[in-house]
């Protein structure tokens, strides 16, 4: 029989692989705070892996003690188990070394294999763009059709082809490079990779695939959102919001077959009818109230898993 703390993060492990992040990603409420719904999801992914890594080392090391600390401890100091071993506490603890080993593994090798993804494609861009005159900190690259992306990284890189400029007023030429920076000073970067990697390492979870979208599209919401604060101050036009719609129309448009670089960000990268409804017709602001109690509830889901490991010890 499993132990009430395995079993509860079991549970808890099988909530968040599907019905928790189903419910968050037809949530309509998240286009309204696309920051708090990042938290709620970077929340969700950490408290998941750690519960199914937990609930498989609890039910493994039962025979040691009735939580985590109490089987750590007679292991360390030598104590006989209290209970016969069976084989299933066996393959439990070879399965949570195995999970977490794959979890961690594919985490760092998608950080390493983007890393180097981005670093090849800088240095290749390096040798064909150009510093621009008019925009500071931007690169232009030739190439007739309207294109806008950042490489994350170290040292960054924020391009835009020659089309867009070409294309594009001022109000709007700034609206996408304020994009393209939001992207850049916010580590959108960051907040994409453990989706990434969690789609990488459980495929066959289909939550993995629609966290990975819904992150992709509230990270570029989050950047209008920043974007369209400093294009407020001014440099925007007398309309931000209707100014950078028509940016990312004009983007997502005329691409012209052109490829992004891999682990670069663009103005037109997801969910552009989404967003140009969004901006064109925002919704209602998060109520403070409702705000906290999001950021709450994440708090929460991530303390849960450490509750359940510990408490039994209490």
């Amino acid at each position: 029989m499993l132990p009430a703390s395995a079993a509860s993060l079991a549970v808890l492990a099988v909530l968040l692989a599907w019905p928790v992040p189903a419910l968050l990603a037809r949530a309509g409420w998240t286009r309204r705070d696309p920051l708090v719904a990042l938290v709620c999801w970077q929340a969700i992914g950490l408290a998941g892996g750690l519960s199914m890594i937990a609930a498989l080392l609890v039910h493994g090391l039962a025979p040691w003690g009735h939580s985590l600390p109490e089987a750590a401890w007679a292991l360390v100091t030598g104590h006989l188990a209290g209970d016969p071993v069976r084989g299933d506490h066996w393959v439990a603890l070879i399965l949570a070394v195995v999970l977490a080993t794959e979890l961690l593994g594919v985490l760092v090798l998608s950080g390493v294999r983007t890393a180097r993804t981005r670093r090849r494609h800088r240095a290749l861009l390096e040798l064909v763009v150009q510093p621009s005159a008019e925009l500071p900190d931007t690169r232009l690259l030739e190439h007739p059709a309207p294109v806008a992306f950042c490489i994350p990284g170290a040292r960054p890189l924020l391009v835009l082809s020659s089309g867009m400029v070409a294309e594009l007023d001022e109000a709007q030429l700034a609206a996408v490079v304020a994009h393209e920076r939001a992207h850049l000073s916010e580590h959108h970067h960051l907040l994409l990779l453990p989706f990434v990697a969690w789609e990488a390492a459980l495929p066959v979870l289909p939550a993995a695939a629609r966290a990975h979208v819904a992150v992709r599209d509230l990270v570029e919401m989050r950047a209008d959102d920043v974007a369209l604060r400093s294009l407020a101050d001014g440099t925007g036009g007398t309309a931000p919001r209707r100014t950078l719609a028509q940016a990312i129309v004009a983007a997502a448009e005329g691409t012209g077959g052109v490829a992004v670089p891999g682990g670069a960000l663009a103005v037109a990268g997801s969910a552009v009818r989404a967003r140009v409804v969004r901006l064109l017709e925002p919704p209602s602001p998060l109520p403070a109230a409702a705000r906290w109690t999001a950021l709450a509830a994440a708090g929460l889901l991530l303390a849960l898993p450490t509750a359940l490991l510990v408490l039994p010890a209490v």
